[in-house]
C-alpha cells in the first residue's frame, strides 16, 4: 500500500502539466522520501515478524541507521521547504511565482538532502568507532541510534551530547521556520473577508500540517529520548517509519481535488493508450 501510494503520487505528479508547481514538485520529493524511508526499515520488519531468527549484523545495522537519519533528516527539511511555499502562497500570492521560481524549489531540496547528509556524517561515523557486544537483543524495531547507543559497553557520553545537540539545532530550527510561517499564514488567513477564501486557504494548508504532525512530532520526540526501549519510543518510532509514509499519499490525495482530477486523467490517458 505504501509503495502503491507513493509511487501514484509520484507518476501522476510528473504526467500531470497541471501539476507542475512548486507544491506539487516538494509533494514528488516527499513521496520519494517516503518510498526510501519504507524501503530502509519495513523490509527487516517484516522479516521479523515472519522469520524465528530475527538477526542482523552490526555492519548492517549501522548502514540502516545511516538511511533512516539521513532520509528522515532531509523529510523534515522538505516539510520545512513545503511550509515556506504555503507561506509564499498565502501571504504573497501577487509575487507568488517569483518568490517561489523553480530554481530556488530545486535549491531547497538539494539543501534539504545536504544538511540532513551533513547531520548523518556527524553521527554515525561517532557510531561506528564504538565497541558492541557480539551477541545483544535491539529493544526496537529498527535499528536507531538512541536504540544502538546502550547496546555499546564504550563511553556513549560524547554520542549522546552529539546526537541531541543536533536534533535539536536540526529540529528546534526547522520547528520554528514551520511555527512562524503558519503564525503569518494564519494572521492573513484571520484577515480574508470571504468564507470561501478563509476555507480555501484552510484546506490548503490542512494535509501539510497533518504530515508535519505525524512525522515531525514522532521522530523528534523520539530521538530526545535519552533511554531506549520504552513503549512510547516504540509508538513514534512506528508512527514515522510505517504510518506516516502510508499515510501521507492518502492525505494528499483524498482532500485534493487536483490530484484527483489529475489521477483521472493519467488513467483516461493509460486507457486510450491501451486501445
Amino acid at each position: 500500500m505504501t509503495v502503491l501510494g507513493n509511487l501514484t503520487m509520484l507518476l501522476v505528479i510528473r504526467a500531470d502539466s497541471h501539476l507542475h508547481t512548486p507544491m506539487y514538485f516538494f509533494l514528488s520529493h516527499l513521496s520519494f522520501l517516503d518510498l526510501g524511508f519504507s524501503s530502509v526499515a519495513v523490509p527487516k520488519l517484516l522479516e521479523n515478524l515472519l522469520s524465528k531468527r530475527k538477526i542482523i549484523s552490526i555492519e548492517r545495522c549501522l548502514t540502516q541507521a545511516f538511511f533512516v537519519l539521513d532520509v528522515g533528516g532531509t523529510e523534515i527539511f522538505l516539510l520545512c521547504a513545503m511550509a515556506y511555499d504555503h507561506y509564499a502562497a498565502i501571504c504573497h500570492p501577487l509575487v507568488y511565482s517569483q518568490v517561489m521560481s523553480s530554481q530556488l524549489c530545486v535549491n531547497l531540496v538539494w539543501a534539504s538532502w545536504s544538511l540532513s547528509f551533513l547531520d548523518t556524517v556527524i553521527n554515525i561515523p561517532l557510531a561506528v568507532s564504538l565497541n558492541f557486544c557480539n551477541a545483544h537483543t535491539i529493544p526496537h524495531y529498527s535499528c536507531e541510534l538512541p536504540s544502538l547507543f546502550p547496546l555499546s559497553y564504550s563511553d556513549v557520553s560524547i554520542n549522546i551530547t552529539v546526537l541531541v545537540f543536533s536534533t535539536l539545532l536540526h529540529g528546534f530550527g526547522t520547528f520554528f521556520l514551520i511555527v512562524f510561517s503558519y503564525t503569518r499564514i494564519v494572521s492573513t488567513i484571520l484577515s480574508i473577508n470571504s468564507t470561501t477564501g478563509r476555507s480555501k486557504a484552510f484546506s490548503r494548508c490542512s494535509s501539510h500540517l497533518t504530515a508535519v504532525s505525524f512525522f515531525y512530532g514522532s521522530a523528534f520526540l523520539c530521538y530526545l529520548m535519552p533511554k531506549s526501549g520504552s513503549p512510547l519510543e516504540l509508538i513514534f518510532s512506528l508512527q514515522y517509519c510505517v504510518v506516516t509514509p502510508l499515510v501521507n499519499p492518502l492525505v494528499y490525495s483524498l482532500k485534493n481535488k487536483d490530484v484527483k482530477a489529475a489521477v483521472k486523467r493519467t488513467l483516461g490517458k493509460c486507457l486510450q493508450w491501451h486501445r
